[in-house]
This record gives C-alpha cells, sequence and structure tokens, in this order.
C-alpha cells in the first residue's frame, strides 16, 4: 500500500481531523445498523423479491446517483450508482442514511393547518383539495387588489423544471419576489460573468489537476460532491499532484493536504493577489493567454505591484513572505495548477473580490476551460416551454423591484440576495409582503441571525411551508404542504455544483409515497388551474409526471433507462469563443462597472474591546447544515469532542484558552453581538491563535430526540455582512468573548 505524506499525516493526526474519510465511519454506521433495529420506526423487512432502482440523490447539491435496492416493496439499502459520472458507486454518510429520512419519525403524514399561535405545535389536518383551495383563495385575493406583488418564493434551487414551473408561476401571477437560498455559486455565477461574459457553472477539472491551491474549499468537508472530492483527493495521492490548503484551521481537508498554511481569516483575497504579484513580477504568467485573450492586464498589473508586494501582504494576512513567494512559484510552475476557493461546504456566498482574486489567478496562468483547470458550464437548455401570457396585474406586479434588492441599481448584475430579505421586511420601506412560501429550505435555521429571520417571518400574514420534515420553518409556518421526498418522487437534477460537463440526472420514486403527501410541482399546476386565466392556460399539463416527461422529451428514454444524461458532443470553448464581454476577452477589469481584483477588507461585526476574539464556523461532512438535519445514523458518527450529550465544543488554541483562563472540556459563556450560548472548550493547537471555532450543523430546535437541542446553531450567534461589490453576504466569522460559565 502506498502511503503518501497526506495518508501519513491523517494517520498521525488520528481522531482530531484525518479520519473522515477512513473506514472507522462506516464501521461505526455498520454497529449502528445492528443496535438500532430496536428503534420502533425501524422494522426489519420480511423476505421477499429483491429489485434495484437508480435515481438520484438529492440531499445536497453534489447530485449523486444512487442505487436503492428493495425487498418487495420495502427500501433496504441505498448505494452508489456504478458508472454515474458524478460518484461511479461511492457514497456519503449522509447518503447512505437517506432510508431514514424516508422512513422516520419527523416526516409530515399529510397537510396540516396552523390552530394556535405560531410554533406552539397545534395543528389540524386537512384535505388536499382544501389545503390547494385555501392557497389559491389567498393568492386570488390579493391579485384581486393588485397586490400580486407582495408574494414571494424561497427555494433551495433556482435550476431544473420544478424551480422554473415555479419561475414561471410567480411571472404569469405577477411577482418578482423568486429568491434562492445563497451559496458560493452565487459568487462563482457573478465572477465568471464579470470576467468571461458568461452565465455559466464553473466546473473543477480537479481530476486532472496536478497543483491544487484552496482558499479554504472544504474538500473533503462536504464542498461540491463530497463523494467525488473524496475519489479526486485519492487520486491526488496516486497521481503525484499536490494539494495546499489556506485556511485558520487545521480541517480534515488540511489534514489530508501536502501543506496546510494558516492565514488570518478574511485576507484570502489579499493572499490571492500577493500571489500574482510574484507570477507577474516574474513573468511566470501564461504570455499567450494575457495578451491575446485578456484585456484590463496592464492596469490591473499597476494595481497588483504597486499594493501587492510579499512584504504587504504578509503583514495582512499572517503568512511569511518566503512562503508567499514559494507558494506563487509552485502555483505558477505547475502544469496544470487550479486555484478554488469557498470557505467550508460554501454555504455563504463570500466577498467578490475573493473569488474574483483567485480566478484571476487562473487566468494568469492561462488554465481557463482548459484540462487540469476551471471551466465555464452552460446549462443543457432542454427546458423550452411557450413563452407564457401575462395580463395587466401580472405585468403591473413584475415591474416592481425586488424586496431582497438583486437586479437593483446599486446591485444590476446579481440575481439573489436573501441575506437582505430579512431587513427590507423588518423596514417595510418598500412594501409589505403578505405570502411568503418555502420550499427545498429551512431559512429560519440555515440563515445568519436567524433571530432576525424569525422576526421577518412573524411579521408576513401568510406563510407556507412545502417540507417533507417537520423543521424549523414548517414549525413556524400557517400552513404545511409535504412534499414527497426525494426517493419517493420524479424530478430532474441539472449538472451538479463543479462538474465540468453538462449531466441531467433524473431522481425516480423508488418506493410508492408512504404517506399523504404531494409533489411540489403538482401543486403548483393545481393551484394555477384554480386561479384560472392566464394561469390556468400558462399550465397545460395534467401533472408534473406529464410535464417532465414532456419537457425532457428524447432524453426521457435514457434517463428512465440510464439515471442520467450526458452531452457527449460537449467540449470546453477554446479561448477564441470562451468569452462574451463587450471585448471578446477575458476581462481583469470588467469593461462595464470597472470592478477588478482587489482586497477590499470585510469588517465583521463586533468591536475587538468588548469582544477581544474572532468566531469562525467551520463544516464537517459528519454534519448536514442545509435544508434536513442529520439523521440519527449520521448524528452518530459525530466526534464526542464536537458533541458530547447536548453539549457543543468550542476549539481553542492552547495559548488563548490560559490567556482566557480556560482548560480542556471546561463549560464556559459565548458572547457575541447577535447572541450568547453555553459552550465547552476543546484545546486544539491546529487552529491559530485568537480564534474560536464552532461547528455547523447542530442546534436545531426541531426533528427527532436524536438531532434536537443538541448543541448550538452557529446562525444564532452571526449575521450577514453585505458585500460592498455584490450585496451578498460575505461574513466569514464575526467578534466573540469567552468567559468562565
Amino acid at each position: 500500500m502506498k502511503i503518501c505524506r497526506r495518508s501519513f499525516l491523517s494517520f498521525l493526526i488520528g481522531g482530531a481531523a484525518g479520519t473522515t474519510i477512513s473506514p472507522l465511519p462506516w464501521k461505526v454506521t455498520d454497529d449502528l445498523s445492528i443496535w438500532t433495529q430496536m428503534w420502533p420506526w425501524t422494522p426489519v423487512p420480511e423476505d421477499g423479491e429483491i429489485s434495484y432502482v437508480n435515481s438520484v440523490c438529492t440531499l445536497c447539491p453534489g447530485g449523486c446517483g444512487i442505487t436503492v435496492r428493495k425487498i418487495n416493496d420495502r427500501a433496504v439499502k441505498i448505494e452508489g450508482m456504478k458508472g454515474h459520472p458524478v460518484n461511479d458507486g461511492g457514497i456519503c454518510i449522509l447518503g447512505l442514511s437517506g432510508l431514514q429520512l424516508l422512513y422516520g419519525p419527523t416526516r409530515v403524514k399529510t397537510p396540516l393547518k396552523r390552530m394556535g399561535k405560531r410554533g406552539q405545535g397545534r395543528w389540524e389536518k386537512i384535505s388536499w383539495d382544501d389545503a390547494v383551495s385555501e392557497v389559491a383563495k389567498k393568492l386570488g385575493d390579493l391579485r384581486s387588489k393588485g397586490q400580486s406583488h407582495n408574494v414571494g418564493f424561497i427555494s433551495g434551487s433556482d435550476r431544473g423544471t420544478t424551480p422554473l414551473l415555479l419561475d414561471r408561476f410567480l411571472t404569469v401571477y405577477g411577482s418578482p419576489n423568486l429568491m434562492r437560498m445563497p451559496s458560493i455559486l452565487d459568487s462563482y455565477e457573478l465572477t465568471l460573468y464579470l470576467m468571461q461574459g458568461v452565465r455559466a457553472l464553473p466546473g473543477f477539472d480537479l481530476e486532472n489537476a496536478d497543483f491544487v491551491l484552496s482558499f479554504g474549499s472544504g474538500i473533503i468537508d462536504g464542498w461540491g460532491s463530497p463523494v467525488r472530492m473524496f475519489k479526486a483527493n485519492s487520486n491526488w495521492c496516486s497521481a503525484g499532484a499536490k494539494v495546499i490548503q489556506v485556511e485558520p484551521r487545521l480541517s480534515n481537508t488540511a489534514a489530508k493536504s501536502d501543506k496546510w498554511i494558516p492565514i488570518n481569516p478574511g485576507t484570502e483575497a489579499a493572499l490571492a493577489l500577493g500571489l500574482a504579484h510574484v507570477i507577474i513580477e516574474k513573468s511566470l504568467h501564461n504570455p499567450v493567454f494575457v495578451s491575446k485573450f485578456s484585456v484590463g492586464f496592464n492596469d490591473w498589473k499597476r494595481l497588483v505591484l504597486n499594493n501587492y508586494d510579499p512584504d504587504s501582504v504578509a503583514a495582512i494576512t499572517g503568512i511569511d513572505k518566503t512562503t508567499i513567494v514559494t507558494l506563487a512559484r509552485e502555483f505558477a510552475r505547475a502544469s496544470k495548477p487550479l486555484a478554488i476557493c469557498g470557505r467550508g461546504r460554501g454555504n455563504t456566498p463570500g466577498s467578490l473580490d475573493e473569488f474574483m482574486a483567485v480566478h484571476a489567478l487562473n487566468a494568469l496562468v492561462g488554465n481557463i476551460n482548459k484540462k487540469g483547470g476551471v471551466w465555464a458550464v452552460t446549462e443543457t437548455d432542454y427546458v423550452n416551454w411557450p413563452e407564457p401570457e401575462m395580463d395587466a396585474t401580472a405585468a403591473a406586479g413584475m415591474q416592481n423591484e425586488r424586496l431582497d434588492g438583486a437586479g437593483s441599481k446599486k446591485y444590476p448584475f446579481t440575481r439573489c440576495l436573501l441575506n437582505r430579505f430579512p431587513a427590507a421586511i423588518d423596514s417595510g420601506k418598500k412594501y409589505p409582503l403578505e405570502a411568503l412560501f418555502v420550499v427545498g429550505a429551512n431559512p429560519l435555521y440555515s440563515m445568519p441571525d436567524s433571530k432576525a429571520v424569525k422576526k421577518a417571518f412573524d411579521k408576513i400574514p401568510f406563510v407556507v411551508s412545502f417540507s417533507s420534515y417537520m423543521d424549523e420553518t414548517a414549525q413556524n409556518a400557517d400552513l404545511i404542504l409535504p412534499n414527497h421526498t426525494y426517493l419517493e418522487r420524479y424530478e430532474d437534477v441539472p449538472t451538479p455544483a463543479g462538474l465540468t460537463k453538462p449531466v441531467i440526472g433524473l431522481s425516480k420514486p423508488a418506493v410508492e409515497p408512504q404517506f399523504n403527501t404531494k409533489h411540489f410541482g403538482d401543486v403548483i399546476i393545481l393551484t394555477a388551474k384554480a386561479l384560472g386565466g392566464n394561469l390556468a392556460d400558462a399550465f397545460p399539463w395534467d401533472s408534473y409526471e406529464t410535464c417532465l416527461k414532456e419537457t425532457l422529451g428524447d432524453k426521457w428514454k435514457t434517463l428512465v433507462a440510464e439515471g442520467y444524461w450526458s452531452d457527449p458532443d460537449f467540449r470546453a470553448p477554446a479561448w477564441e469563443t470562451s468569452f462574451d464581454t463587450p471585448s471578446g476577452k477575458f476581462e481583469f477589469i470588467n469593461s462595464d462597472t470597472g470592478l477588478l481584483p482587489q482586497f477590499t477588507p470585510v469588517k465583521i461585526e463586533g468591536d475587538k474591546e468588548s469582544y477581544p476574539l474572532v468566531l469562525i464556523p467551520y463544516d464537517s461532512i459528519r454534519l448536514a447544515s442545509g435544508f434536513i438535519g442529520d439523521p440519527p445514523f449520521v448524528i452518530k458518527t459525530v466526534e464526542d469532542t464536537v458533541l458530547k450529550g447536548k453539549d457543543v465544543f468550542v476549539e481553542l488554541n492552547s495559548k488563548t484558552a490560559r490567556a482566557q483562563g480556560l482548560r480542556e472540556g471546561q463549560y464556559a459563556m459565548l458572547n457575541t453581538p447577535k447572541g450568547k450560548a453555553n459552550v465547552r472548550i476543546h484545546l486544539f493547537d491546529g487552529i491559530m491563535p485568537g480564534i474560536v471555532a464552532l461547528p455547523r450543523g447542530l442546534g436545531h430546535a426541531a426533528y427527532d430526540k436524536y438531532l434536537a437541542d443538541k448543541g448550538v446553531n452557529l446562525n444564532e450567534l452571526i449575521g450577514p455582512v453585505e458585500d460592498h461589490a455584490s450585496g451578498m453576504d460575505a461574513a466569514w466569522g464575526i467578534r466573540v468573548k469567552l468567559s468562565k460559565a
């Protein structure tokens, strides 16, 4: 067995950071699968006929292919689909545990209407006919008053037929307020648009890169497709590729890398520009790409050479000058270098400056749309519905500015700004939101400053959740119209995040719906028909399944048979045709806005005198922090230095702990400008002094006894910070103080 430096370092660090992709979690899961057979809601299947259904996992943006093993009509095991272009037979621990989400006790089994005050948990069962009628009546009343723009939707995604049906509905209804949950894709999409002129997703040819420079990306902590990242990490070791992880904390990714470079948090853009300084000064950049296929280089070059020399950058980042120079040379001299960013799992968009600076590094070495580089992957254009007719009410409603300010004069190129939504609701300056619908998202848990988010929700008279589970948002809704789970429904899954070629996956029902749930797409169609007029005309389909089959056309048979469709003719465009900017070239300085890669410090909340330390979040493959929470199998794999009983641990450097008078395992009170929480101390010298680290994914007030009331929700302690250029949330942490409890 070949052991490279990354494998050896992981072995040495052991439980502290290196066992995430070792056999340990799977052994734990095997043990759990034995004793958990005694849980009353986990019946042992009878003997019977064995069959298999290929589908797609949608529990995260990875879009992995899965194979569901069945005995008679019951699903008994989920495995990775062999041959799938994303994961090729692999599966992560969350995907492996999907059956607990299908059969577990947190399912919402039927439409529910709130009876008492929000959050009291008093519900009345209603029929689907009554539920759709109530929604249609509310929407119809608002529309008749000319208030169609007072309706909003929060969706987990805006890609695929289901979100596009929703977009079509709001357009014909007359509301511009379709908002998606934020992620690094927001910043990457905007970066590609500003610098390359294309509306596309970023694709990272990680499998062929020979030098990966990661600015905080949790490559094996849930960034992109977890399984794809696991496989890439193994391939790098066997192929001799080099991986450098730059971040303030020794994450699992850092432990598995060839080198971990600690950096002052929030200064990653400065480092990228410091590397650019060395590359330009030493003439290590790609002369062909820069001279023939880019514009604005000379102006940007002056900015970089005048402001980001290694000495200046060392003072900003805390990284010594020699390391900066050496890193720049190694990156530029690699045959296929790739720079990536997006902290942790990538749930926060981050600073546009940082994304543009990192993308500029890839341009400097000419690794745009090249093997081992970053690609601009355009969506497969398979949704070709006829344009719907809008009446006067819809046209008037769509003339209103979005509540979140996306697409406004201030942020003309940003498509969604959900981080600005709570403040807009609270201020009431634009117009009130009378009805809000939430699908595929849990904003009351997963949005920063969750107290402010709840306060905003409390001001909205009518809130509808389409959650399959009784999550925090569902708990505070007026109606719950439960969607089928991903194992019970058809749904197309467009190109997963980070893939270098267009792929469409098909999520197929492995089992019949277990309860009285309904596909969200069907609810949209039924509601449109109930409203009548142009809305009904815009939705001619009898069901979502009919719509999906017609939309996919000749791809449908391939998707049903193979589980996915991939464009066999796709090739990354040559540099001559890669850029759709006004200049027709890669723009180091955007010709419309003047935006260019630079470093503008993001000032986090709190003053140093009152809050002497800095709190940063971290992600773990063992903690789901998206629209669902950990199933019991997964929460049982969380280390006892992260969660013990109901107590969460914060990580603290031993020097910082001594200065604060704190010791291992001690209880402490953590205070930020947004809130406070009781925590326990875990001493960890894999974190920079002066920094406190807290995991995402805990502190749920919802779900079952295996997850609820365990730990602290980081989003109750941190708020968003608006990026000066994009309006997106650029917060990388918050100031904090610790005191003995």
